[in-house]
């Protein structure tokens, strides 16, 4: 009998092997041969077959493609996950982050990313989801469409699909997509709808870092949707991150700044003292924040706003010296040039003029985060690189408004100024002509 079983075992293993996930065949493969050594022959030709039947949930559908449908054989069964994604810019990591962190989480069998259409599929992470994310399924849709409703977005995902875990990673208010994603999820009972906010709704009261209970924008239109799903009784989990980067980010403004300025040998004009803390995170960071609702369901709807961010922060000072030490730049070199914001505004320099950081202290402390797995300090090193192989260091940038601090803001300045490479001023003089005023 037991070699009997063997066989079928082995059978549907090969059978089942490219189509599935290699987490599913493993998980129900071994629980037959447990079942086997107890001489449960019964269990383990139960534990065959139901293997059989689900392992069409984790067929890989990575070709992406506008209202692909789930097909009936692999409808989505109780633990899929949902991953609403946007199509880029200071979140547009997290998505892909997500994805691989919930492969690793034995609550999760299946896991649908459904992507904005308007992203740029031959930057990243979009042209990496087909070789890094084999067994997730991507959906593209057009979340920018203010007429898509519940109806529409159940017929791109398809019909009968529903999801009990739901992360909206692209949601910006309660309206088109934003109103539809909520109004699947309450028709779907999903288990959790984790909402990724921004901490750029806070309005500061002069308390660092800022708690959730600061003050927010009501206008704002994460906290029109944080209103909205609470009011249709959405079990809401909602994230406020601040400045995110990562290995496969498309946007790099943040730290880009600071190396822009080092490897020209020019001056940084940073706002106030320079002692403003900052919370830049690793996006691998953020992703495991994000998943570690799954740990304490009812903790985390029952607190329900966390912010989002790594607990390792630094000044803008020293953001400058890290910076140029991974450049190889020596201390002495770097030139901070400190202003008075009041005069000159925030310019172009790319967080805010004063404090305005959070800390991840309510989801270490409630969720059990563990915190962030990652350092600035060390990732430079390899974010310098990138800086590099994009072109960084030798491409165009605009100075116009630093040479206004460092240099127009002074009472005197020499002529020949270190700008002068970066902003010529040439003019031509071959039509000038003599003035002629009345009376000579």
């Amino acid at each position: 009998a037991k070699a009997i079983i063997t066989t079928i075992t082995l059978f549907y293993f090969l059978l089942h092997l490219i189509h599935s996930s290699h987490h599913c065949v493993q998980h129900w493969l071994l629980f037959a041969r447990e079942m086997l050594s107890k001489n449960l022959c019964a269990s383990a030709i139960a534990a065959i077959f139901l293997f059989a039947n689900n392992a069409s949930a984790f067929m890989p559908s990575n070709v992406p493609s506008r209202g692909s449908r789930v097909s009936k054989g692999s409808s989505l069964h109780m633990s899929a996950a949902l991953i609403v994604q946007n199509k880029g810019g200071g979140h547009g990591e997290l998505g892909y982050q997500l994805a691989k962190t919930l492969q690793t989480k034995s609550k999760i069998t299946s896991i649908t990313i459904l992507q904005d259409e308007a992203c740029n599929d031959s930057k990243e992470p979009f042209k990496s989801y087909a070789i890094d994310l084999p067994n997730v399924k991507i959906v593209k849709a057009s979340l920018g469409d203010e007429s898509m409703t519940a109806d529409s977005l159940q017929s791109i995902l398809g019909e009968g699909t529903s999801f009990e875990y739901v992360w909206d990673n692209a949601s910006k208010g309660p309206e088109g997509a934003g109103k539809a994603i909520c109004d699947c999820a309450k028709s779907w009972n999903t288990k959790l709808f984790t909402y990724v906010s921004s901490a750029g709704m806070y309005k500061p009261n002069g308390i660092f870092p800022m708690p959730e209970t600061t003050p927010v924008k009501e206008t704002a239109g994460q906290h029109l949707l944080d209103n909205y799903a609470v009011d249709i009784g959405l079990p809401l989990v909602s994230f406020r991150p601040q400045y995110i980067y990562g290995p496969k980010a498309n946007k790099y403004d943040y730290i880009d700044w600071y190396f822009d300025r080092l490897c020209r040998e020019l001056p940084l004009p940073i706002p106030g003292d320079g002692t403003q803390k900052v919370s830049l995170t690793n996006s691998e960071d953020v992703a495991s924040l994000l998943a570690s609702v799954l740990d304490n369901e009812e903790v985390a709807v029952q607190k329900r706003f966390f912010n989002c961010g790594t607990d390792k922060l630094y000044t803008y000072d020293e953001v400058a010296f890290m910076c140029a030490e991974a450049a190889g730049i020596p201390k002495e070199k770097v030139m901070i040039e400190h202003y008075d914001f009041e005069l000159f505004g925030k310019a172009k320099f790319p967080f805010r003029p004063t404090d305005f950081y959070v800390a991840p202290d309510m989801a270490k402390e409630k969720l059990g985060w563990k915190g962030a797995s990652h350092d600035l300090k060390e990732d430079l090193k390899w974010y310098f690189e990138g800086y590099k192989a994009r072109g960084g260091d030798t491409r165009e940038i605009a100075v116009e408004k630093d040479y206004e601090i460092v240099v127009g803001s002074k009472s005197s300045f020499e002529l020949g100024s270190i700008y002068d490479q970066y902003m010529p001023l040439n003019i031509d003089t071959s039509n000038v002509k003599t003035l002629k005023v009345d009376g000579e």
